[in-house]
């Protein structure tokens, strides 16, 4: 059957109506993002999950210390929906406790949970990160590191060794220590054989004593079987837990060495240049929520503790003597001086360290110390 151009025009025209409709409809689809996506161009996360393995210098689950690289890595389980899953290994477990530098370093696990001081050996500078004797409490700390340029410092100093470091706990004030001998006057510390790290060991052997290194998990039998005649640890929460009571006499205070000791997350760069954004973002939000958490759970559990000391335990409460305290904040100014010496960035980090905590205590004389002078 014959059809007339009429219809034939008018059949034309219809389907050129309907193919630009549907050109039209396509065009504002893609312009709305409605179109199949190219899986090149979608920020969704990565599905891939990165299985991680965290070494700590620290006894496995000891409250406090041990704690914290527990709760950071379920914290970054959580965050990550599981892409980011960590197992964590006590000190001797894996490598020993002071043994987790090199192991994040050469990538045998990709991070770790320790304080700085304990690779003086290493980075002698790098005390400087944990604690500093007389130096900056926990506030003035994570003010320097997060907002004082001490961080980009730290990281510059580590990068060598192919380890990212962040800010991951702290416990405040610590005590000066537990000891089987009186400390009367600055001639109780010759030959004072103490467990006692980092600026502080070296603080102590120029005073006269004899600093020993030891792991925590090896401290209490050390003292109690007599090879040290006192140590430092942390303060009454993670004492009462290694029972240090029943092995010392005395428990002295303040803790002049360590005012405020940052704790360390480190992390290989290889393995932290695998992961995507994201959970770099992750981890970096995590560390820093594991900082204040440490910090908050020692506020909160030293009071009960010492309180469990003193009334459960007869624990003797005593300061230390005003010319011990007067000798070793001398001699701690040579010391911490010397630390830098003759290396360009140590020397640069001292420089930065000891700026913030002059401009800090003159700042802190008329808040921090004002307020608690006067309540």
């Amino acid at each position: 059957m014959n059809r007339s151009p009429l219809f034939s025009v008018t059949t034309l025209v219809c389907r050129w109506t309907r193919i630009i409709t549907l050109m039209s409809v396509a065009s504002l689809l893609l312009s709305c993002g409605a179109a199949p996506s190219d899986p090149q161009q979608t920020n969704a996360p990565s599905a891939e999950i990165f299985r991680w393995k965290l070494v700590t210098t620290w006894p496995k689950n000891l409250p406090g210390l041990g704690a914290a690289p527990e709760r950071l890595a379920e914290r970054l389980r959580a965050m990550s929906a599981g892409r980011l899953d960590i197992k964590v290994y006590g000190a001797g477990e894996l490598v020993d406790a002071f043994g987790v530098f090199d192991a994040v370093s050469q990538g045998t696990a990709e991070m770790g949970h320790g304080a700085a001081y304990y690779w003086r050996g290493k980075i002698p500078v790098a005390a400087m990160f944990a604690t500093v004797p007389f130096g900056m409490n926990a506030q003035e700390m994570n003010g320097w590191l997060h907002h004082g340029g001490g961080m980009a410092l730290w990281r510059e100093l580590y990068a060598p060794f192919n380890l990212k470091p962040f800010a991951a706990g702290n416990s405040g004030v610590q005590m000066a220590g537990w000891f089987n001998k009186e400390i009367n006057s600055v001639d109780d510390l010759i030959g004072l054989k103490m467990r006692i790290p980092g600026l502080g060991g070296e603080v102590l052997a120029r005073a006269g004593g004899v600093p020993v290194s030891l792991p925590g998990g090896e401290v209490y039998t050390a003292l109690q079987t007599g090879v040290i005649d006192a140590t430092e640890w942390v303060g009454p929460y993670n004492d009462l837990a290694l029972s240090l009571h029943s092995a010392a006499k005395y428990y002295y205070y303040p803790g002049w060495h360590e005012p405020g000791p940052t704790l360390e997350a480190i992390v290989n760069i290889d393995a932290w240049s695998s992961l995507p954004p994201d959970l770099q973002a992750m981890v970096d939000t995590a560390t820093r929520a594991i900082n204040d958490d440490m910090l908050s759970e020692f506020t909160a559990r030293n009071n009960a503790a010492l309180t469990t000391l003193r009334t459960e335990h007869g624990v003797e409460l005593r300061a230390l003597p005003q010319d011990v305290i007067d000798r070793l904040r001398e001699v701690s100014k040579t010391v911490v001086a010397e630390s830098a010496q003759g290396d360009p960035l140590a020397e640069k980090i001292h420089r930065s360290y000891m700026t913030f905590l002059e401009q800090v205590r003159a700042y802190h004389k008329i808040s921090e110390q004002a307020y608690l002078n006067l309540r």
